[in-house]
């Protein structure tokens, strides 16, 4: 999609809030921007998120966190999917918890990315000490991390991704932890790795992912620990999607940044992306955030 007039700009905006139906109110869409001043922070951050449920005949997995938190005179973004399995509490203690546990970490501010890794294996223990409570269920990530808006920290286990546009280029910074490309890992650890005719790889013949949080009974063959990226946020860094797997079993990573590049608010094109999911047939559950730089 090339960029036009304000004109054409506006009547796409227009024709998406049409086509998603932003005009008429929906719980599962929102957005937001930063309200929290520091003097450290000089690009602005503003979002948009959209969870629509698939068409899997059970309820909604998906969670996502989208807010801002001023800690130490510096300014954060926190936003994060979580896509869970199972259907239990996984998620939704993630949700509360796991970007408090990154940053209470004591090393947080010297060095993120043992502080980050920590952090997601701290979570899973705990998940898997109260398996009573939460359920033997699980769940894949991405969380990432604006500091000040110039700094980004982007963390994944599972299939969940994130894409950051750089002067119209979709650049995934998540590595999507199949099965079959963990097999030697798993099989060392006891367990194997199956695909079925028409199917994708999965451990044990059960999960098509080889990292997740929780998951009791198969943890012994799991991994929760996650792959790590941080990035500066350049003038030429335009925004950010984090999405499930939903959303990138039928949309490409520059597919996505194509759709919506052109699109300022951040609620409207997280909205087009997971309709265009839905168009396509994604039968499973989609969640989308969208974070705009500047």
């Amino acid at each position: 999609m090339e960029k036009g007039s304000n004109f054409r700009a506006g009547s796409l905006l227009g024709m998406i809030k049409k086509a998603t139906r932003l005009d008429r109110s929906s719980s599962d869409t929102g957005k937001g921007k930063s309200k929290v001043k520091s003097p450290l922070c000089t690009i602005k951050v503003s979002h948009g998120y959209s969870l629509v449920e698939g068409q899997a005949g059970h309820d909604m997995e998906d969670y996502h966190v989208a807010e801002y938190r001023k800690k130490k005179g510096h300014m954060l973004g926190l936003f994060a999917i979580f896509d869970g399995h199972l259907g239990y509490r996984v998620p939704s203690y993630l949700k509360d918890n796991l970007f408090d546990n990154i940053l209470e970490e004591p090393n947080f501010w010297d060095d993120p990315k043992t502080a980050i890794k920590n952090a997601y294996r701290s979570t899973d223990e705990v998940i898997l000490e109260n398996s009573r409570q939460l359920g033997p269920g699980g769940s894949t990530a991405v969380t990432a991390i604006v500091i000040d808006g110039k700094d980004l920290w982007v963390a994944n286990i599972g299939d969940s991704r994130a894409v950051m546009c750089k002067n119209g280029i979709g650049y995934q910074l998540t590595v999507d932890h199949e099965p079959r490309s963990e097999k030697r890992r798993i099989e060392e650890q006891g367990g194997f790795v199956m695909t079925l005719p028409g199917d994708v790889s999965r451990v044990n013949g059960q999960l098509a992912v080889a990292r997740a949080f929780g998951d009791e009974n198969l943890k012994a063959h799991l991994s929760s620990d996650p792959d790590i990226c941080n990035t500066h946020i350049s003038s030429s860094a335009q925004f950010l999607i984090l999405a499930s797997d939903g959303l990138w079993k039928v949309i490409s990573n520059q597919e996505a940044v194509d759709m919506v590049r052109d699109v300022e608010d951040p609620q409207a094109a997280a909205k087009y992306l997971t309709t265009k999911a839905l168009e396509r047939k994604s039968k499973d559950d989609i969640s989308c955030v969208v974070v705009r730089f500047g």
